[in-house]
């Protein structure tokens, strides 16, 4: 970890730093369940908050949310939960790679490339589902997710002009070596 504070760090951007003082310290909390959080991932890909919220709590209230419970499911129940047919065959696909033996100290031993190779392996994790493993599960200091759109909306919104993907990623340089924290703020700039 870097001898910078990261608030200190985002707080001196003119940009980020009013953000940084609505909102207070947003941490990153590292998950205690990696494979419940990926599940949760994939629910909310390409979903509104509100619908993937609600799918999120159908399944959990159905069923148990580990390896063993959801190979264990049958795909009519799955679906009655509002998961697509993709999504089920893509919850399985993670279920089946973490029934392997696959634990949350394997990827907290991996640097932050070789845990999205390991990830997007996985037939319907992508690179954005991998990015919100890194920050939502790993806690990892220093990922800033472009394909997001609430990200992509953050950055219009705090730099005030249409960027492209390049255009933000340089953008974002300045927040190294905590873009992870940025991005909590760019997330709360369109809340």
């Amino acid at each position: 970890m870097s001898a910078i504070d990261p608030y200190d760090h985002l707080r001196a951007d003119p940009r980020l730093g009013p953000l940084v003082e609505e909102h207070g310290e947003i941490g990153l909390e590292p998950a205690s369940d990696p494979f419940e959080r990926l599940v949760v991932s994939i629910v909310n890909q390409q979903l509104s908050t509100a619908s993937a919220a609600a799918i999120r709590d159908r399944l959990f209230e159905r069923y148990e949310v580990t390896p063993r419970g959801l190979l264990d499911a049958d795909e009519a129940g799955l679906r009655e939960t509002g998961l697509s047919a993709q999504k089920v065959r893509y919850v399985r696909n993670v279920a089946e790679h973490f029934a392997d033996g696959v634990t949350l100290a394997d990827f907290e031993a991996m640097d932050d490339e070789a845990v999205v190779a390991d990830l997007t392996e996985i037939t319907g994790v992508g690179v954005w589902t991998a990015k919100m493993f890194l920050i939502f599960v790993l806690a990892r200091e220093d990922v800033f997710p472009v394909e997001d759109l609430g990200i992509r909306r953050g950055m219009e919104a705090v730099c005030d002009a249409e960027l492209s993907r390049e255009e933000m990623r340089t953008r974002a340089e300045v927040w190294k070596p905590y873009r992870s924290f940025a991005s909590r703020y760019l997330w709360r700039a369109v809340d």
